[in-house]
């Protein structure tokens, strides 16, 4: 690493795996030394200590990396899981800068997490039993951007291998197999460094109206961009904006 490229670490979302920032890393990599690792009980990441898991044991992990890859305060970025595991890396005093694409634990009640888990076992259930098929299925356009309509605007922009990688990363999710719902995103006031909360316009899974302005009164420090045009996952519809969000926090920040 060069003085010039400041770490910075990417982390993804429940049922997914470090490979989703394919698409952005070779912007952010001309600008930082970009780590995507892959979270604590997901495909490919580091096993499951102890059961049930709590969010709690995937920040730890998450610290773990950081501490065995010398990163003592890299700016981080992530969605939805991972936009919150950052934030609360942010907590413990472990990032420069955070930005967080539609993090997850900014529900109200515990029915509203329910609802979201719900919607996320719904969705690892369908993938399970479209497997055996997928490969036929997702070489068709129309069928992969319904079939990622929960979480994209723009599903069929991503090749069939890209999409079957998805659904192998969903079905093989053990902390999704007994998480217990009962975590959630506590306020912090001041913020221990900038934070941005980039919402997805057209997020369905945890939608601004609601979540968003949570998180806004729980961080109400944080910077807030709402990103025009794009899903849950943002870097599928458009991950040059991704790009431009991440890079206009790490450059604030510096």
């Amino acid at each position: 690493m060069t003085p010039e490229r400041s770490p910075l670490v990417l982390l993804h979302g429940v049922v997914g795996s470090g490979r989703i920032w394919q698409d952005v890393v070779p912007q952010l990599s001309e600008h930082h030394d970009v780590h995507t690792p892959t979270l604590l009980g997901h495909h490919g990441g580091p096993p499951i200590r102890r059961r049930p898991m709590r969010v709690s044991d995937v920040v730890d992990a998450a610290e773990r990396y950081l501490d065995d890859n010398d990163l003592a305060r890299p700016h981080l970025a992530g969605y939805s899981l991972g936009g919150w595991v950052a934030i609360e890396l942010a907590r413990r005093g472990r990032a420069a800068s955070v930005c967080v694409f539609s993090p997850a634990g900014f529900w109200w009640n515990r029915d509203a997490h329910e609802r979201t888990a719900r919607e996320i076992r719904r969705s690892r259930t369908l993938a399970r039993v479209s497997r055996p098929t997928a490969p036929l299925g997702v070489r068709s356009a129309t069928v992969r951007r319904l079939g990622l309509r929960a979480i994209a605007c723009h599903g069929d922009r991503l090749t069939a291998a890209r999409v079957l990688e998805m659904i192998d990363d969903s079905i093989d999710c053990p902390f999704m197999d007994d998480y217990a719902p009962v975590e959630r995103a506590e306020p912090m006031d001041p913020l221990p460094c900038p934070i941005t909360l980039a919402w997805a316009e057209c997020d369905r899974l945890v939608p601004a109206a609601t979540y968003g302005r949570t998180a806004r009164e729980r961080l109400p420090g944080a910077t807030w961009v709402l990103l025009a045009g794009v899903g849950h996952i943002a870097m599928i519809d458009d991950p040059d904006m991704v790009v431009r969000t991440i890079r206009a926090g790490t450059c604030g920040a510096a």
